[in-house]
């Protein structure tokens, strides 16, 4: 690549970026365009600007990306109810394709050679960045310095060895070098006292949660109201998609609700610990799903659900602009037009559960359901036959003499 002169990194002003960008200079003698997306890091992006102009960047580009990470993102993938192995409510992996995305539009703006991140190449975030990035430009260039032969700042220490030699403040430190990723769906923790499974967590490492011991004594309600599956209101207030999970994050959070101690299965092949706080949308999946108990028809319902994994695994992957996922997606949009409503929940020291739900259009029908007189709104006796038509098979595969329980 002795022709790159022009790079766009990927830029967060954590430890891994806030060295590569002065690498970059040093090995490939380029122009270094530091780009900082605004995905509700819960920090102010000026700090991380003039670091990067400091460390010697030719221009930094700041893109707020937050509405459309919720809106575009966030909620579809919630919408699919994706969860990845059974409680990763993706929150590192659906905001990448957003980054990606993103910074393909910086590489064009700025007439760029290449674009680089500083994702590891053990981990999941380089196949999420470069799927995205070569599915939005087929043939862009691209400088990952994991993976770059002459990179030899192969350890959390030697990085901030390299950092205290050049005088680059980070926010990692020997006693607590976790690898941290956050935005406004999640915060995660990977690394340090971590990468053994067996050590608790420390105290101080959960930043969006209070611990259940420490959360408030009597429960706290939440209605969330819902409109073709997407979050509209919180507690009767109509809010736009970023103040809405805000919002959440903040009653979650201060009721304890939205860890997660996870053992998953990375895309490249090993098994890798990380620990996560998702607040609010922790509450967003338990609204969604109840509003969708009274509005979605069953096989509709079963169909998704048999999707959903798969749609996780794409999400969690780095395949959002498949065309796999967007078939997929289609099936799900349809399946939500008529998942209007509200739920109810109780937030307590740690606990999220529905206590309530209601939709205009609901599926439910009392009259059917009850236990009481129904006034002829269901003829019980139309069961007898609706058992021995799916008896049927069972009681010829035993008179064949093929049962054997």
């Amino acid at each position: 690549m002795s022709d790159v002169k022009k790079i766009v990194l990927a830029y967060s002003g954590g430890l891994d970026t806030s060295i590569i960008l002065k690498w970059l200079q040093e090995t490939y003698q380029a122009e270094i365009i530091a780009y900082i997306a605004d995905v509700g890091q819960g920090e102010e992006t000026e700090p991380a600007r003039q670091k990067a102009v400091d460390t010697g960047a030719s221009a930094v580009v700041v893109k707020d990306l937050r509405d459309a990470f919720v809106r575009d993102f966030v909620f579809p993938a919630m919408r699919a109810n994706a969860v990845y192995e059974g409680c990763y409510l993706l929150g590192t992996s659906v905001a990448r394709p957003v980054i990606a995305k993103a910074q393909i539009d910086v590489l064009r703006e700025y007439g760029a050679d290449a674009v680089a991140h500083g994702a590891t190449g053990k981990g999941n975030d380089q196949v999420r960045f470069e799927l995205t990035c070569m599915a939005l430009e087929p043939n862009v260039r691209i400088i990952a310095p994991w993976r770059d032969p002459q990179w030899t700042l192969n350890s959390r220490e030697k990085m901030i060895a390299y950092a205290e030699q050049h005088n680059i403040p980070v926010p990692a430190s020997k006693e607590k070098p976790y690898s941290c990723d956050r935005n406004l769906l999640h915060i995660s923790f990977e690394g340090g006292n971590l990468e053994d499974p067996w050590n608790e967590p420390l105290d101080d490492t959960y930043l969006l949660t209070v611990p259940a011991t420490e959360a408030p004594d009597t429960p706290t309600y939440v209605e969330v109201e819902f409109e073709a599956g997407t979050p509209v209101a919180v507690d009767g207030e109509r809010l736009d998609p970023v103040p809405l999970l805000e919002k959440l994050n903040a009653v979650a959070g201060a009721n304890g609700v939205g860890r997660v101690d996870l053992v998953e299965n990375r895309f490249v092949g090993m098994k890798s610990r990380g620990v996560y706080e998702t607040p609010g949308g922790t509450v967003l999946y338990a609204a969604h799903r109840a509003v969708e108990t009274l509005t979605m028809d069953r096989e509709v319902m079963l169909q998704r659900d048999m999707l959903a994994p798969k749609i996780a695994q794409l999400i969690y992957n780095g395949f959002w602009y498949a065309p796999e996922m967007e078939a997929l997606m289609a099936f799900v949009d349809k399946s939500q037009e008529d998942v209007t409503g509200v739920a109810r929940l109780r937030l307590y020291k740690g606990s999220c559960d529905v206590v309530g739900r209601r939709a205009e259009k609901t599926l439910y029908d009392p009259k059917i359901a009850t236990f009481e007189e129904d006034e002829g709104a269901y003829e019980q006796s139309d069961a007898t036959g609706f058992i021995r038509l799916n008896a049927l098979r069972l009681r010829a595969r035993n008179n064949a003499g093929f049962f054997k329980g």
